[in-house]
């Protein structure tokens, strides 16, 4: 490689140094917001799922259309992602579990959340029921209204056995975790389960105060049946807006960890085609003064 070559070289991989470093600045940002946002969410959907379980157990014998559980039919995938890349494996992990349900069940059908969702359900020509892209970092209940609208009524047709949500569960900075969740029809397992993913490290809602929790009977008026009318679909909706802030926090952070990653890549760049520049200019000046010490010579 000549040295303009590797000179040029240097210059593009500083320039792309300085853009991955700004994306990583840019990202931090966003990381925070995203985290803390995520945090003060999980009292509220561990509450939200203690309630449902609570009245779950006191209403076990009741047989509610979203509550009853179906022996066949086909399965709807309700999978978030990102829009953007440049964020690790936080996608790419979301969508292997994906391919393995697509794998495992017959038919499934799809709610993509992300434009990567929908992308990789195009890719793999899934029916596509709904499709949400550029969700706001900022998501509130009310943007999820009509996902949680959608997934009512997909399920209140008979054509599905059941509706899941796949999507990055926020553990640290530097630790996402892709994880599946029934959403309908309700099962008091799987509440339990989800109340256990919800992992505080430490504080009120820390895995030791969850273990505690001890079922409560309650006496249901005006009947069982009209509150879970009322509770499953808020219920449903709060567990989408609990997957869609956990993506955001993973998705910022993951992204964060990348440019970082890559910053630091290009400086090593930069540093190995420096010292390759320098030997290279060292070899041509030493073969310079070479020649000119042999041309004296021949002279003389």
């Amino acid at each position: 490689m000549a040295l303009k070559q590797i000179k040029n070289k240097i210059i593009a991989t500083k320039k792309t140094g300085q853009v991955t470093k700004a994306m990583e600045s840019v990202s931090a940002v966003k990381m925070r917001k995203s985290q803390e946002r995520a945090f003060m969410s999980r009292p509220y959907v561990h509450a939200a799922l203690t309630i449902m379980n609570r009245v779950t157990h006191t209403a076990q014998n009741v047989a509610h259309p979203l509550t009853l559980p179906r022996a066949t039919g086909a399965t709807l995938l309700v999978i978030v992602t990102s829009d953007k890349g440049l964020a690790g494996s936080v996608n790419s992990a979301v969508l292997k579990q994906a391919e393995m349900i697509f794998h495992n069940n017959d038919t499934v059908d799809v709610i993509a959340i992300g434009r990567k969702a929908l992308e990789f359900a195009q890719r793999e020509k899934k029916t596509i029921m709904a499709s949400y892209t550029n969700v706001s970092d900022g998501v509130t209940l009310k943007d999820i209204e009509a996902m949680t609208a959608q997934v009512i009524e997909a399920f209140a047709d008979t054509k599905y056995k059941n509706v899941i949500a796949l999507y990055q569960n926020f553990v640290s900075t530097f630790e996402q975790v892709p994880v599946v969740r029934q959403i309908l029809p309700i099962n008091v397992d799987e509440i339990n389960d989800m109340m256990r993913g919800i992992k505080p490290k430490v504080g009120k809602f820390s895995d030791n105060r969850l273990a505690d929790e001890k079922p409560v009977r309650y006496l249901i008026e005006p009947s069982v049946s009209e509150v879970l009318s009322a509770l499953i679909p808020q219920l449903v909706e709060i567990v989408l807006y609990h997957a869609l802030l956990e993506s955001k926090a993973s998705e910022h952070s993951a992204r964060m960890v990348a440019m970082k990653n890559a910053t630091d890549k290009s400086k090593e760049v930069v540093k190995a085609l420096t010292i390759k520049f320098n030997k290279q200019r060292q070899a041509a000046i030493t073969a310079e003064v070479s020649e000119i010490t042999a041309g004296v010579e021949a002279m003389k």
